[in-house]
């Protein structure tokens, strides 16, 4: 059976999502995914108040391509009538839905009456998704929590409810807001949402899958319809190509050679300059370097140095002396 989201989203048996994550998963970081066999991706989060204002910054963050689809815009806001305007702006550049953030945890978010803090008015969360869906053709689904704290786990009414109202499909990380991302995440109540028989639309969970053998266990133990994956695939997008081989074969696919890393972290480099030019693009590209090439030995001098650069040549040479360096060390990685 295939995971569906609305009228015309097929997604497969199984669909393996990158979660939205902010200064992350731009047009540049999201090709790389999508090459490693992403199913579905998401933008940054945009603030529904900067898109109003016609901010550079938000606007931005609407830029999608067609390679990325099927994807979706997220959208978060604490004001229901500029959540409802930003719908219809995300609208006109015809994503393939519009995905609201009903989870994020950072003070500037929550403590504004955004993101997360939402879970403590359930009644404003359904108006204002309620606003949203009216507000567009596209499907809406939502991104959110537990609940905001371990005194008020809500996420079972806020399923329901939401469900009422239109959502086509939610997204559950396994902590609470007070957790932010510490201690372990619980999917137990994602579970028993998916088994509640009045939830008809897909579940997503979302929330420490960083392993192959993590994705298979808890596919089958939590019964989700699919999985969302976020800080995990920062620096190894091959995190998608590697669990999906697993589901397809029941074997583990060899991880990439230094070789490959080089290459898709150019790749990564390369849009990121054509999509922000030069000096954004090699300055944001500099939290990247660390994760693609986690775990060689003896790497804290290139690292060092890759965050030094400012020139995009500079940068293509010291990635080529890795390749060269390193490919003797990749029998003990």
């Amino acid at each position: 059976m295939s995971v569906k989201i609305g009228e015309h989203i097929d997604l497969g048996e199984f669909p393996l999502l990158l979660a939205p994550m902010e200064d992350v998963s731009d047009p540049p970081f999201r090709f790389v995914c999508k090459q490693n066999g992403v199913d579905m991706m998401y933008t940054e989060f945009i603030s529904s108040e900067g898109l109003i204002r016609d901010a550079a910054k938000s606007r931005q963050k609407l830029d999608i391509f067609e390679y990325e689809r099927p994807i979706g815009i997220q959208i978060f806001g604490s004001d229901i009538e500029s959540m409802r305007q930003s719908a219809e702006i995300c609208t006109i550049v015809q994503p393939d839905l519009i995905d609201i953030n009903y989870g994020c945890p950072v003070k500037n978010v929550a403590c504004r009456g955004a993101g997360a803090s939402l879970l403590q008015d359930i009644d404003k969360m359904v108006a204002m998704t309620k606003a949203v869906v009216d507000a567009t053709h596209l499907p809406v689904t939502v991104k959110t929590r537990l609940g905001w704290d371990d005194n008020t786990k809500n996420v079972y009414e806020v399923a329901e409810r939401l469900q009422d109202i239109g959502i086509k499909a939610l997204s559950i990380h396994g902590r609470t807001r007070a957790q932010m991302y510490k201690g372990q995440a619980d999917w137990s109540m994602i579970k028993d949402i998916k088994r509640n028989p009045r939830i008809q639309i897909p579940i997503f969970g979302n929330g420490d899958v960083d392993s192959v053998e993590k994705a298979a266990a808890w596919r089958q133990e939590y019964e989700v319809d699919g999985i969302m994956i976020g800080r995990a695939s920062i620096g190894y997008p091959w995190i998608f190509r590697e669990i999906k081989h697993f589901f397809q074969t029941g074997e583990r696919l060899e991880g990439p050679t230094i070789a490959e890393r080089v290459e898709v972290c150019k790749t990564h480099l390369n849009k990121s300059i054509q999509w922000k030019g030069d000096k954004t693009g090699v300055f944001e590209m500099r939290r990247h370097y660390a994760n693609y090439f986690k775990g060689i030995p003896n790497f804290k001098e290139y690292r060092t140095l890759l965050v030094s650069l400012q020139k995009h040549d500079d940068i293509l040479e010291v990635l080529e002396e890795i390749k060269n360096k390193f490919v003797a060390t990749e029998a003990i990685l």
